[in-house]
């Protein structure tokens, strides 16, 4: 189990988009993630009239380690370290470590 899945609102504690907001919208194998809005890049992209893609320049996201983000405590609104304990019929949930409330 991750501490951090896809759709969780989280915030950047490291890199140039320090403080910043987003949701998770892709998990990748390597132990990186795809943050809506956050940790843009420039990148040129060569047009493919088949495809319908036009040419120039976009702005596409770019990978994050996981380490470098903080899931955000609702109760709170701001970042909180989260752990994972077992119940008691034996399924796994996440908690915040602050308050150690379950995370939603």
């Amino acid at each position: 189990m991750n501490k951090i899945v896809k759709n969780d609102q989280v915030v950047v504690i490291a890199g140039k988009d320090k403080g910043r907001r987003g949701n998770v919208s892709e998990m990748l194998h390597n132990g990186k993630i795809l943050i809506q809005g956050i940790n843009l890049a420039k990148k040129h992209q060569k047009g493919n009239p088949n495809a319908g893609i036009a040419g120039g320049i976009i702005e596409k996201e770019m990978p994050m380690d996981i380490s470098n983000v903080m899931l955000v405590n609702p109760a709170t609104d701001k970042g909180d370290r989260v752990g994972i304990k077992e119940l008691e019929d034996g399924k796994k949930v996440r908690f915040f470590k602050s308050s150690g409330e379950a995370v939603s």
